[in-house]
């Protein structure tokens, strides 16, 4: 289905919400739809914006179920589907065909069918103003107006392979945007080959069109594999496209906007600060300029958007979703993994959880160096790695398995310096940072410890600044300080030396403004805040051999430092007006 069907599915199912009176683009619908989507409340379609004849649609995926109807089903079943087809076709048999017809009948409609005309035709701006068009600016210090769900297609300069990727744009004038590819992302790849060249590489935005090529141009795909393929999958029906002649791509049939131009080896221009999915304001750095020939559109085209920030936002339940459609698929490449996790309150990347069936002493450790190697796993900054029998989607029992299993001789590695994530802050530099990994597989040879810590240290029995304390499981403290507090080591000390907060292994130190009655937010504050290489502060060192051994407790300076970009937060003169005009917004009470 294309926006237009999926938009009165929704509509019918009371999903969705027309708002009829006039919204501002600038910050008004952030407000409202952090509002709405903090209520699991539906999709939001704003038929009065204001500066722009087009309408916008946004929180399309603020639900679990919203997100399961862009993927055609329940996103594990996706995953399955070629897990299953992995084992009956092998080895290649009529009988496995046979058994297989209707897995078969539903992967060959991944591909693409090539027409003539589609709705995304009937207007053409040869002469572009992105002005008019509703772009958002989200929060109040972020460098512009961004594009927040553009499909961004490319091809290989080289062998012609489509990519398809999610990368903001900051509408700089009426023709022309920044290209915010960052590292580890396919259009970057394409590009990079492009400067090689020395010659402007084509670039075709899409905006809209099937709810599908949404999450598939999110999806951690290997590199060389077409995203359009897998959106036709989730559509189990081929992806109608238009092959252009202006820049030689096959643009989607029913998108809403087509975006038409070019990136120029060179063409930079300094881009940013917005604010992201890690809940502060990236830094602005140069980024390649898109130049925009031309804009195609529906007649009453409408134009899709999201807003990021703190968590729980869409890009919570997207991720949640593409993690169960692709697990069975990287069990088929590592068959003693059990789960794989990245928990979509750090922002995914900052940590994950993996959890295997060891099958010899240390075979967890080749999986976890593994998984560091794969793709966009590779970013990940903090990897804790357990046995099959812990829930790795579930924080205290992964604490409740490092207590049992994290030997610190044998079980803490410090990779350092490696690449990093674009959004991630905490490193030494832009792309730069360092990777943990803790490894608390159970081996057979029984728990590492004993009885797990009784207690939780009261604030008042702690130095001056601490305001709040709370365990998450036995393996962590975390330690609420305010900014009185200036130097860690006074704490650590402290800390290290109480008789009940020395039984953790690790000792959080966060900042005031992060809840410590909130598992999602504190999972935010403390994984968005740390560099492994600067930030931890182990109760002694010695060096063994070659290998550089820690003592515990550890602590984990995850404050908000000096340097770091600011969190984001709302206009109050914006959020004044949004309370001004909520009851006529149509929307359920707050």
């Amino acid at each position: 289905m294309d926006l237009r069907a999926f938009l009165e599915h929704l509509e019918r199912n009371g999903e969705l919400a027309r708002i009829r009176v006039p919204v501002d683009p600038d910050q008004e619908i952030t407000v409202i739809q952090h509002r709405v989507i903090a209520r699991g409340g539906p999709a939001l379609l704003f038929e009065n914006v204001v500066g722009s004849n087009y309408r916008v649609v946004s929180n399309l995926f603020g639900t679990r179920q919203r997100t399961s109807l862009a993927f055609g089903g329940d996103p594990a079943l996706l995953g399955e589907r070629v897990f299953r087809l992995s084992r009956n076709l092998m080895p290649p048999g009529l009988r496995g065909i046979f058994r297989s017809r209707r897995d078969l009948m539903a992967l060959s409609s991944a591909r693409m069918r090539t027409v003539r005309q589609g709705p995304v035709l009937e207007t053409i701006q040869t002469t572009p103003d992105l002005n008019r068009l509703p772009v958002l600016t989200c929060w109040p210090e972020d460098g512009g107006p961004f594009f927040t769900l553009p499909l961004v297609h490319t091809t290989d300069p080289e062998n012609g392979t489509g990519n398809l990727g999610m990368y903001r744009l900051q509408r700089f004038d009426s023709r022309s945007t920044g290209m915010h590819w960052q590292i580890e992302k396919g259009g970057g790849f394409h590009f990079h080959k492009a400067v090689a060249k020395k010659r402007p590489m084509p670039v075709s935005v899409v905006l809209g069109g099937p709810p599908a090529l949404i999450p598939a141009a999110v999806a951690p795909l290997p590199e060389g594999i077409d995203e359009r393929l897998l959106a036709a999958y989730m559509m189990n029906r081929p992806l109608e496209v238009i092959a252009r002649r202006t820049t030689g791509h096959r643009i989607p049939a029913r998108a809403e906007f087509v975006l038409e131009g070019s990136v120029s080896p060179g063409d930079l221009r300094w881009e940013g600060p917005f604010g992201d999915h890690f809940g502060h304001y990236s830094h602005a750095a140069d980024y390649p300029v898109f130049r925009v020939d031309r804009i195609l559109a529906r007649k009453d085209a409408i134009y899709p958007a999201t807003v990021v920030g703190k968590p729980v936002q869409e890009d919570y339940y997207l991720g949640e979703a593409l993690q169960e459609m692709t697990l069975p698929l990287l069990k088929m490449i590592r068959p003693t993994v059990v789960d794989f996790w990245a928990y979509p309150e750090t922002g995914f990347h900052a940590l994950a959880v993996l959890s295997v069936n060891e099958r010899y002493p240390k075979e967890a450790l080749k999986h976890t160096l593994g998984m560091l190697g794969e793709g966009q796993v590779s970013l990940t900054k903090v990897l804790i790695t357990v046995d099959h029998r812990v829930n790795a989607r579930d924080i205290v029992d992964v604490s409740q398995a490092l207590w049992r299993h994290l030997d610190a001789k044998s079980g803490i590695h410090l990779l350092a310096p490696t690449a990093q994530d674009t959004l991630d802050f905490t490193g030494p530099a832009m792309n730069t940072g360092s990777r943990l990994i803790l490894l608390a597989a159970d081996d057979g040879s029984g728990p590492v410890r004993g009885t797990p810590p009784q207690h939780v240290p009261r604030p008042a029995d702690l130095p001056a600044g601490v305001s709040a304390t709370a365990a998450l499981g036995p393996a962590f403290l975390i330690v609420q300080v305010d900014d009185s507090i200036k130097e860690i080591e006074p704490l650590r000390q402290a800390l290290a030396h109480h008789a009940a907060s020395r039984e953790y292994l690790f000792h959080v130190i966060v900042s005031k403004d992060v809840p410590l009655t909130d598992r999602i937010m504190m999972l935010w504050g403390w994984f968005t805040r740390f560099d492994p290489l600067a930030d931890l502060y182990p109760a002694g060192r010695k060096v063994e051999g070659n290998r550089l051994l820690f003592d515990f407790p550890i602590a984990i300076d995850a404050r908000w430092k000096t340097g770091y970009p600011k969190p984001v937060e709302f206009d109050p003169g914006v959020e004044k007006r949004v309370d001004r005009m909520w009851p006529r917004l149509g929307l359920p009470d707050e």
